[in-house]
């Protein structure tokens, strides 16, 4: 190859590099100038109850509620254990690359089975070196509800074999069990509800196109004084004025209206005992009692009510208290 080739390859190569820096610089400077022009939008004081356009009592929330796993931590990276029931359990140290459904799989047991005997409250938050119980079949935890129920009630409810179930927790079909008792239910399936909340999968984003997080869940300096450290009971996700908002889970509405605080809101009510509330709307475009899904724009990002910007506030309720939305959106 003679000298000018090389010359011109060489060339031609720090060309190349010095094209692909000045454009991965060109987009940085274009993602900060998107945010700068979106402004930092934040809401004001939270509720931690589901708001009312009558605001007859704000109060501040006392305690952030968190699950408490189970998982033992146990010596050994794997060893066998037998419960009193029959079950074997089987320890297993959770390694790099990990994830809920490989280990399943690698055991021959299902997602449901390690999310229900570890307690997974979330399974985004899996660690290395966690330890997790493995089953020696498949099936889910059950606490026994009310005092009289029996394993053929409950084989019923989760249509299972009673005879498996009956044997393997060593109980006779008809016995009358006491609310509070543990049972292993092999074969049975988490509520497919549940199954979504622990994987993050139950709602989506209420914003379709560019948003970012100007403020997260939990306590944080307040935006209108920094003296003041104050729950934030939702997400702030600055957006453009007039952003199209839509519903972030199917659900009927069944609030709208304006608040001091959250300027124009839309509540909306869906299974499993949760609401979800979007504030500081620019325009309201649900009405009272529709009928809604994903694809419902339900109003328009504004700045109305207690905000520093254009932006959405998000909160998610789950039986009238405040949970992290993080944690359930797609």
């Amino acid at each position: 190859m003679r000298k000018s080739d090389i010359k011109n390859g060489l060339i031609c190569a720090g060309l190349t590099f010095c094209s692909c820096v000045v454009v991965a610089g060109i987009v940085c400077v274009a993602v900060v100038q998107k945010r700068k022009s979106l402004g930092q939008g934040q809401g004001g004081f939270e509720t931690p109850s589901i708001v009312s356009s009558t605001e007859a009592a704000l109060e501040n929330m006392e305690s952030i509620e968190s699950g408490e796993s189970l998982t033992e931590m146990l010596e050994s990276e794997e060893s066998t254990h037998v419960a009193a029931d029959g079950v074997t359990y089987l320890s297993y140290r959770v390694k790099a690359g990990d994830m809920i459904g490989k280990i399943a799989e690698r055991y021959g047991v299902t997602e449901d089975t390690l999310l229900s005997v570890n307690n997974i409250q979330n399974s985004r938050t899996l660690q290395i070196n966690q330890y997790l119980r493995i089953p020696s079949m498949a099936g889910i935890l059950y606490t026994v509800g009310k005092n009289g129920e029996t394993i053929k009630d409950i084989s019923e409810k989760y249509e299972i074999n009673a005879d498996d179930c009956a044997y393997v927790n060593k109980v006779a079909l008809d016995s009358s069990l006491s609310a509070g008792a543990s049972l292993f239910l092999p074969g049975a399936r988490m509520d497919y509800t549940k199954r979504q909340e622990i994987n993050g999968d139950l709602f989506v984003k209420p914003l379709h196109s560019y948003y970012y997080l100007s403020s997260y869940y939990g306590y944080r300096t307040s935006p209108f004084d920094s003296s003041r450290r104050t729950f934030h009971g939702g997400i702030d996700m600055a957006a453009y004025q007039g952003t199209a908002i839509f519903a972030a889970l199917s659900g009927t509405v069944t609030e709208t209206g304006y608040s001091s605080v959250y300027g124009n809101y839309v509540i909306i009510t869906h299974h499993s005992g949760y609401k979800t509330l979007y504030g500081h709307m620019s325009k309201i475009l649900a009405h009272k009692g529709q009928v809604v899904n994903t694809s419902t724009q339900i109003g328009k990002v504004g700045s109305t009510g207690m905000s520093t910007g254009p932006h959405l506030h998000f909160t998610v309720y789950k039986n009238g208290k405040t949970v992290n939305p993080l944690g359930l959106i797609k």
